[in-house]
């Protein structure tokens, strides 16, 4: 994910020099405390001594950390807080002084502010917080959660209603919420809050709309974008954080309420929009698996569901790549009602009561939602989450899965997914060649795409070692060549269209002359699907082609002694990247690139014959 600068050392918005924060000069700091103080206690004044005369004295000097964070203990609340925002300031963009905050113990005392009743101590104890937990430090997000600060800083997000304080709290949970170990407590700490203080009413979306009380525009505040870029990252935890999500009440309801608003109104590019698609594409990954009761939904035969498999076409069905221009479908209102609509021979569920809550992310009309994402959106992150949702939602050997393969076709949404195949997104590339290689799982759209998107696919691959001038991953080429495979698998037309389209020269070249194992055995697996048609082997021939250019090769890689490593070794494929935590960032404003393996997960480019259907999550 995209990252971010910490908060600015100065902020503006406090009328009293009391509680200006530091800025460079830390003079200034203790003059609007030396102030306070005989404000406070008039009585002490002639007791005290004047800050003109202590900076007179050449003894002078700045106050040392272990001060500093002794005045948070002080008796007088401006002290304390200006001892907070003095922090604050210490702690911008200096990873050392976070460390020796930490191992003063001054952790535990902002954490304990955060629980005090003036609003200038826990506000700027929670700033110092946000910078403190900022950076490839976990040490730093760890301490926090030591001394209970996630659900001080929960509590805090409740009761306070300032805006600032809220935009503090949750850019502070969004930092914490980067750290691996951490996203199950603030999912059991905070969700509920989170959805309920931020989310459900920043989307505009009412849980029982009235006539006194109807949906609402979304409001992408800075408070909505950190809770959503929080809710981003604890959503790519695992199965039991997807679940957690899937069943907090109201959450998949106001993300798509948020989405259809952007849509709707022409805003889909922000990062709030990124944020909540991205939450919907994790909690859509396994979907067919992890939802209550779907093993009811489980097709009996892998690639058929009657009227949508099978090679017969449908002879009256219009063709969703010809004649008029794919549809981007802004949409201002999310259909609950029944719906009787067939696709092919196969008719979608009757539907006894409103969808709601988790099942609202398989229903087949979200399908029209991603694809006016899909159409509108110029975001390349936003894109990627989109036809990655739509990846998911179509992996599944399920009804519901044969359902979203049909509402694809008939929204015109392939030739959409078709046309994002020319982006120069890496990653929005990757995921739209593989939702397309889950939709093919359909016959009729597996027709269609080898009709309409074999061109495109076989453009992106390269010549051997030579790349084509986007220059994909390796990841991507291989994601591509498995989408061909499934394309071509049972279907000589395509398998011709292939060879027609001038494919085999490249495919060829990957097979023998690729430095990538993944990509040589992909490669490979296409190459052996096509020569196994018979009927085709004559137009082979006659293109200079013979039976050795097909067989599989050991490896691509040089050659090596026997104790170097061998090109298989890199088996596991991670097809999305980890996100990082809100307020970092790097020098070159480019996102620092972390790939996490998970155990268990199928890898792209190592499947044999006939790859299953993939899922995602960001």
């Amino acid at each position: 994910m995209e990252l971010l600068m910490e908060p600015s050392r100065t902020r503006g918005g406090y009328e009293e020099a009391l509680m200006s924060q530091v800025d460079g000069d830390p003079t200034s700091f203790f003059q609007a405390m030396s102030r306070a103080q005989m404000l406070q206690f008039p009585h002490k004044r002639c007791s005290m001594v004047s800050l003109d005369s202590i900076r007179k004295d050449p003894r002078w000097r700045d106050p040392n950390l272990r001060e500093v964070i002794t005045m948070l203990s002080h008796p007088m609340d401006p002290v304390k807080s200006n001892a907070a925002a003095y922090l604050q300031h210490l702690c911008y963009e200096n990873d050392h002084m976070k460390q020796d905050v930490r191992q003063l113990k001054g952790v535990p005392v902002l954490v304990g502010l955060l629980d005090h009743p003036k609003a200038e101590v826990h506000r700027k104890a929670c700033g110092a917080l946000r910078n403190i937990s900022y950076g490839k430090d976990h040490h730093n997000k760890v301490a926090i959660k030591n001394c209970d600060g996630i659900p001080a800083l929960v509590r805090l997000l409740r009761k306070s209603s300032n805006m600032e304080v809220r935009e503090l709290v949750t850019g502070t949970l969004w930092n914490l919420s980067s750290h691996e170990p951490l996203k199950m407590m603030i999912i059991n700490h905070g969700l509920q809050t989170l959805t309920d203080e931020v989310i459900i009413p920043h989307s505009g979306w009412r849980r029982d709309p009235t006539e006194h009380s109807r949906p609402q525009e979304t409001e992408w505040t800075t408070v909505f974008k950190n809770t959503s870029g929080c809710l981003r990252n604890v959503s790519s935890d695992g199965a039991e954080a997807r679940q957690r999500l899937r069943e907090c009440e109201g959450l998949v309801d106001a993300l798509l309420h948020a989405l259809q608003s952007a849509v709707a109104h022409k805003e889909t590019d922000n990062k709030s929009v990124e944020n909540c698609v991205c939450i919907l594409r994790n909690l859509s990954y396994h979907v067919h698996k992890e939802v209550p009761g779907a093993e009811r939904f489980q097709e009996p035969v892998a690639n058929q569901v009657p009227g949508l498999g099978g090679n017969q076409k449908k002879k009256k069905e219009a063709d969703c790549f010809g004649g008029k221009k794919p549809k981007a479908v802004c949409t201002t209102g999310w259909r609950n009602g029944p719906s009787d609509k067939k696709y092919g021979t196969l008719a979608l569920p009757k539907r006894t009561e409103p969808m709601k809550g988790l099942e609202l992310l398989y229903q087949p009309e979200v399908v029209r939602l991603y694809l006016s994402l899909l159409t509108c959106s110029q975001n390349h992150n936003t894109l990627e989450a989109a036809a990655g949702a739509l990846q998911n939602l179509a992996a599944g050997h399920w009804a519901w899965s044969s359902y979203i393969r049909a509402t694809v076709r008939k929204e015109k949404g392939l030739p959409v997914l078709v046309e994002l195949l020319r982006s120069d997104g890496d990653k929005v590339v990757r995921a739209v060649a593989i939702a397309l290689r889950n939709l093919a799982i359909d016959r009729r759209n597996k027709d269609l795409i080898g009709s309409y998107a074999m061109r495109d696919l076989v453009s992106n691959l390269p010549c051997g070692q030579q790349r084509p001038a986007k220059n994909l991953e390796g990841d991507t080429v291989v994601a591509i060549l498995n989408t061909i495979h499934e394309i071509i698998s049972d279907s000589p037309e395509n398998a011709r269209g292939l060879i027609q389209g001038h494919a085999i020269q490249k495919l060829v070249a990957i097979n023998k002359t690729s430095q990538s194992g993944r990509e040589t055995k992909a490669a490979s697996h296409v190459l052996q699907t096509v020569w196994a048609y018979k009927d085709l082997r004559n137009s082979l021939y006659k293109g200079g082609w013979n039976k050795s250019h097909f067989k599989s090769t050991t490896s691509g890689m040089p050659k090596k002694p026997k104790s170097g490593k061998s090109g298989y070794d890199d088996i596991t494929l991670p097809l999305m990247e980890k996100n990082q935590g809100h307020h970092e960032t790097v020098a070159s404003s480019i996102p620092e690139r972390k790939h996490f393996i998970r155990a268990g997960r199928p890898a792209v480019g190592l499947v044999e014959r006939k790859p299953p259907p993939l899922d995602s999550w960001v």
